[in-house]
């Protein structure tokens, strides 16, 4: 008798080369410190990792198909709020600092809620008019409000740190939050909370008519990315060490992460932090290669257009839907005895002479 592994067996089997990509990128990114020495190109990875937790946070709001160009604003909030909160205890740069980022993100999700209270009442082209909107008073707020500084902006506490070794510090505290960003976009994507985000995508009425809580689900979803892009965004003003209004609620922030998002793969695990890590280390080298701060916009936009035309769904699906095709054609090529169906061209005959054949 011939023994056949169960379906939960063979599904267990086809995780096993995932999971042993996602160790071997566990291992790669903890290792790089220590083959990276250079302490410009460490800076670059410290910012690109940072991007790549805003970027899974703000892809698993937008498996409810929303798309936002606000989440500048819990950025910018999230570096004020470490920054105000370190200033008011007086406190000196070193590891304790790092205790108010949880603090910072709670912070930028407690503005999510009215924000998303009123934006989240719109419909999808509408809300993303409102987002970019709000994102605008933030900006104008900072830049009139005495506590934050106005235009000569704050300055964190400065850490003792110096050389490579300041970056080293960063760089772990963002790839623990990216871990975590990842942990929670892929315990979304299994959860009944994200088959319902997904439903909503589909067809928010319907949904509704499910007895799917629509505007509640949006704004938990909208508030746990906020979160994440707010931890983010105080990381981000500790490693640079001052911050401006027009630099913490920065416009292109946003373009860039959509970006980043739809370069890699929207509603994918890998997708956006494929697409933050290789369009923010590409950002970075450009403006310390060439000192144009705007070339990257261009590339930018010349990468996206070559994804849209070969790659409409970005580049991690692209990628594993020529994977799969592949393994199918190739499996119909070995498959013995299977001539495919009648008048079908095989390798030694071609179809005009099986259909005459025939």
């Amino acid at each position: 008798m011939t023994l056949r592994p169960s379906a939960g067996e063979g599904v267990t089997r086809r995780r096993y080369p995932q999971l042993a990509g996602w160790a071997a990128g566990c291992a790669v990114f903890l290792l790089l410190p220590l083959v990276v020495t250079n302490s410009v190109y460490m800076s670059m990875l410290v910012f690109a990792v940072g991007y790549m937790a805003v970027a899974t946070a703000w892809n698993f709001f937008a498996y409810s198909g929303y798309i936002s160009l606000g989440h500048g604003v819990f950025y910018g909030s999230g570096a004020y709020a470490l920054t105000l909160i370190a200033l008011a205890l007086h406190m000196k740069g070193g590891y304790a600092v790092f205790w108010l980022v949880p603090v910072a993100g709670l912070v930028a999700g407690a503005i999510a809620i009215p924000f998303g209270f009123v934006a989240l009442r719109m419909r999808r082209l509408t809300f993303i008019v409102v987002t970019l909107a709000i994102f605008w008073v933030f900006q104008l707020m900072a830049y009139n409000f005495g506590f934050t500084g106005g235009s000569s902006g704050l300055q964190p506490p400065t850490p003792a740190w110096i050389g490579n070794a300041y970056n080293i510090p960063f760089y772990y505290v963002s790839l623990a939050l990216t871990a975590l960003a990842v942990l929670l976009s892929w315990a979304i994507r299994r959860s009944r909370f994200g088959l319902q985000l997904l439903a909503i995508n589909g067809d928010e009425d319907r949904a509704r008519g499910l007895g799917v809580k629509t505007g509640r689900l949006k704004i938990i979803a909208f508030a746990m990315s906020a979160v994440i892009t707010g931890m983010a965004g105080a990381i981000w003003a500790y490693f640079v060490g001052q911050i401006f209004p027009q630099f913490a609620y920065y416009p292109v922030f946003d373009i860039s992460v959509v970006l980043m998002v739809f370069f890699g793969g929207i509603g994918t695990l890998v997708g956006p932090l494929l697409g933050a890590f290789v369009l923010e280390v590409l950002q970075q080298y450009l403006t310390l290669t060439y000192s144009i701060s705007s070339l990257y916009l261009v590339i930018y936009g010349l990468l996206l257009m070559a994804v849209l035309l070969f790659m409409p769904r970005g580049v991690v699906p692209g990628l594993r839907g020529w994977l799969v095709r592949h393994r199918v054609l190739r499996q119909h090529r070995l498959a013995p005895g299977d001539d495919g169906p009648p008048g079908a061209a095989t390798p030694q005959q071609p179809a005009a002479e099986g259909v005459k054949r025939s």
